[in-house]
């Protein structure tokens, strides 16, 4: 019986791998899909795409080229793409929790997991909240079993060493980890 419980535990593990993985795989994609000429590609025009009607485009979003800077966008990306994945490792585990063949110790770790996913997605919106709060532009944090990681958009002056307090003060009360589990980084 301890074979198969562990056999159950290895395939929700590698499904769960899979689907993260098929997840940054789709969503990496080539840039030039949608374009339906060269033209296109060369202009810009894509099949489907939003235009801004009124209003400078290059003035309401940072440029993401002049000095290797990333744009706002950014963050949003990382944050639904952390999302998507998180939602395929949940619907994975789901199956397994309604699957009538999967015995109770399996649909059992299978809740678990989700109850610690759905915990570390709280964690992270009030980390991000508070961060924001404090008067930082923009952040996206990102909680694992390795530490916590939180991405900083890059500061007037850079990252001091008050701005790194700040930060990890707020990280270790919202979830009791070590300073030494955090990694602080401001984008580039």
């Amino acid at each position: 019986m301890t074979k198969k419980k562990g056999a159950v535990y290895s395939v929700v593990a590698l499904m769960l791998c899979m689907a993260v993985y098929l997840n940054w795989s789709y969503n990496r994609g080539s840039s030039d899909e949608g374009y339906e000429t060269m033209e296109d590609f060369e202009t810009g025009k894509m099949l489907g795409e939003a235009a801004l009607v009124d209003g400078d485009a290059a003035g309401t979003i940072e440029n993401n080229t002049a000095g290797g800077m990333l744009s706002e966008d950014y963050f949003a990306e990382a944050r639904l793409s952390r999302q998507q994945a998180r939602d395929e490792a949940v619907s994975i585990l789901n199956t397994t929790v309604l699957n009538e063949g999967a015995d109770e110790e399996a649909a059992a770790q299978a809740n678990a997991e989700i109850q610690v996913m759905a915990q570390a997605a709280m964690q992270e919106s009030r980390i991000e909240n508070r961060i924001v709060a404090k008067g930082y532009k923009e952040c996206v944090v990102f909680v694992g079993d390795g530490g916590i990681n939180v991405i900083i958009s890059k500061l007037e002056n850079g990252l001091q060493d008050s701005d790194v307090a700040k930060i990890t003060e707020i990280v270790m009360e919202e979830t009791g980890c070590e300073a030494s589990a955090i990694k602080i980084i401001e984008t580039a």
